[in-house]
């Protein structure tokens, strides 16, 4: 019986490459792999710029997807470990991370930020655990007055009201029936209401290591209690974990996301893993006419104008903004560091976010605040 051909060594990482544009949501056929494969030997390159361009024109991403076709490509091609001489480049990406994705191990890194006081730049890899927590007050009171207490919008189904705009003629009908054509009563028709999507996007970073597990303890508590809840974490790395944290098992859930997140307590690049989250259009949904909260003590070691300028943009779309951070001890906070600074003006709400109790607080007030 024959062995099926191997693939050569050399075409994996485009083959993976491919894979990477796949799980993002491009539309690529095999005989498009083929034909990018074709064209890298045809042209022989001599950097990545003839690999992008190779790609661009055999893979054809659509004109409004090239910003995420080619950040996908910095991060596979570029942000690796293996790329020698790259270091400040290789600095400045923020890779994006998925269930699914990749199959190698992270290396650890050598020094890692122990005290979870001081808010670095660079990445460091770190695994973490997570041990049984004890019953927790403010969890409890988010479990039982989250699906009631929650922002809801008006959907697009109607249903009967005694008042409402629309007439609702099938009961109408049913009842004149009833009644030898006489219309006793005329029946109406309201929109229903359903709860509002929220996003958690959570720093892990060092600056933030008091905070990181009761913060995933607290988003676990949420999606359990209404499913209509995205959960990103962030450091120098953006990481999706929605699907770890729909487990019900409290334990096995923060086991499931500690094995997706490889950046704990590392380094804070706030505004590359905005872009990177923004990149994406189908993380960029979820912000949709969503209410955001991010629970980050905004010590941002990367560019202002890139945090800037990912924040105005999610501003735009989200129904309202909160941004919660540990620093804000009273009501009477006024923002002191740059990036809390700068990006308060696109922020609806700065609160306290330095315990669980006024974290679920502030979530389950947002229904009676009117949107930004």
């Amino acid at each position: 019986m024959s062995e099926a051909p191997q693939l050569p060594r050399a075409a994996r990482a485009f083959v993976s490459f491919v894979a990477l544009l796949r799980a993002n949501g491009f539309a690529i056929a095999p005989e498009q792999t083929t034909a990018f494969l074709e064209a890298i030997a045809l042209l022989g390159p001599r950097g990545p710029e003839d690999i992008r361009q190779a790609g661009q024109a055999t893979l054809a991403p659509p004109p409004e997807r090239r910003a995420a076709y080619d950040l996908l490509f910095r991060i596979h091609f570029l942000g690796g470990e293996e790329i020698a001489g790259d270091d400040d480049e290789d600095d400045e990406v923020v890779r994006l991370q998925e269930e699914g994705r990749g199959d190698e191990v992270p290396p650890l890194a050598d020094e890692i930020n122990e005290s979870g006081e001081m808010a670095v730049r660079a990445e460091a890899l770190a695994e973490r655990r997570f041990g049984p927590g004890g019953p927790s007050d403010a969890l409890h009171r988010l479990a039982r007055e989250a699906p009631g207490h929650l922002p809801r919008r008006r959907g697009h189904r109607r249903m009967p009201a005694r008042r409402g705009p629309w007439a609702d003629l099938r009961r109408i009908l049913r009842e004149s029936v009833r009644n030898d054509g006489e219309v006793m009563r005329l029946g109406r028709l309201k929109r229903r209401t359903r709860t509002r999507k929220m996003l958690l996007l959570i720093d892990v970073s060092g600056s933030m290591k008091a905070r990181s597990e009761d913060n995933l303890r607290l988003a676990h508590t949420l999606l359990q209690a209404t499913p209509n809840v995205e959960v990103f974490t962030f450091g120098t790395r953006l990481t999706r974990v929605t699907p770890a944290l729909r487990l019900k098992r409290r334990e096995q859930a923060l086991a499931a996301a500690a094995h997706l997140v490889s950046d704990w307590d590392g380094g804070t690049r706030i505004g590359d893993a905005l872009q990177a989250f923004l990149a994406v259009p189908r993380f960029g949904g979820y912000a949709r006419g969503a209410a955001v909260v991010i629970l980050s003590d905004g010590l941002e070691r990367g560019d202002l104008s890139a945090l800037c300028d990912a924040v105005a943009k999610l501003s735009r779309r989200a129904w309202r903004l909160s941004w919660l951070t540990p620093l804000a001890t009273s009501s009477s906070f006024v923002p002191q560091t740059e990036a809390l600074i700068a990006v308060r003006r696109f922020v609806d709400d700065m609160a306290d976010g330095g315990s669980s109790a006024a974290v679920v607080a502030h979530v389950l007030s947002l229904r009676q605040r009117r949107a930004a």
